[in-house]
């Protein structure tokens, strides 16, 4: 495990609910008044987590200056799960497996909102690669609102291998892209499946789309060509659920 800070009221409160044996102590500012805090003091006590009270700035300084509402924690957070993972994983979700594969998404508060996605519509594991993709910080933790350590994080050393074995296990993967003729509406989510998206910039290596079993977009109609990658995380993963709940 890797010692890490926790800032912001929603990521320490969510660490302390569902990990509270991996917080080791929690500090608030001296000065706050605000009931959340109050509340979350109370909490942590009760499941014997130490609280210590801090001047604002010092917390400003633990956080390097981000945002933290006046609560920070220290967390050791679970190591990130390895490609061997994969095959049990994919063998306990059975057919309502749904991976979400990310390439080379580097921005912290996008990785954290698509995990949140990922965690609300139920998605069995998401797939980074080991390098170019965004670590499992405080800002990310902060952004996906606590869902960064309740959903298991595959970091791969291969990204196509670890398609490969999704594939050879019967998960179907179907890759975002912005150019590809069908709309991803028409694909049918309700078995085994992944979905693959890239950046913003980019979309997805050469490597990554050709390891796709299907090209799909989001159709839009307005001036916009594309949307941000949480925005399409979102849009895709409820559709799966849409589906998988008719």
């Amino acid at each position: 495990m890797s010692k890490d800070i926790l800032a912001g009221i929603h990521a320490v409160e969510s660490a302390l609910r569902h990990d509270s044996d991996n917080v080791s102590e929690v500090m608030v500012a001296e000065d706050s008044r605000n009931p959340r805090v109050k509340a979350l003091i109370a909490d942590a006590m009760e499941r014997g987590v130490r609280v210590h009270h801090r001047t604002a700035q010092a917390l400003d300084k633990l956080t390097s200056g981000e945002r933290h509402q006046g609560v920070v924690a220290f967390y050791s957070a679970p190591d990130a799960l390895a490609e061997s993972d994969l095959p049990k994983l994919i063998e306990t979700s059975g057919s309502s497996a749904l991976f979400l594969i990310l390439d080379e998404i580097t921005d912290p508060h996008n990785f954290g909102a698509c995990l949140r996605s990922a965690l609300a519509a139920k998605v069995t594991a998401v797939i980074v690669p080991k390098d170019r993709a965004a670590p499992t910080n405080a800002t990310v933790r902060r952004a996906s609102a606590g869902a960064a350590d309740r959903l298991p994080i595959v970091r791969v050393a291969n990204l196509v291998r670890a398609m490969a074995t999704l594939r050879a296990a019967g998960v179907w993967i179907s890759g975002l892209e912005g150019d590809a003729e069908a709309s991803f509406y028409a694909q049918d989510y309700r078995g085994a499946v992944a979905i693959a998206l890239g950046s913003e910039d980019e979309g997805m290596r050469r490597l990554t789309r050709e390891h796709c079993d299907f090209l799909v977009k989001i159709p839009m109609s307005g001036a916009m060509e594309s949307l941000n990658v949480s925005v399409a995380t979102g849009i895709v993963l409820f559709e799966v659920l849409r589906q998988r709940s008719v």
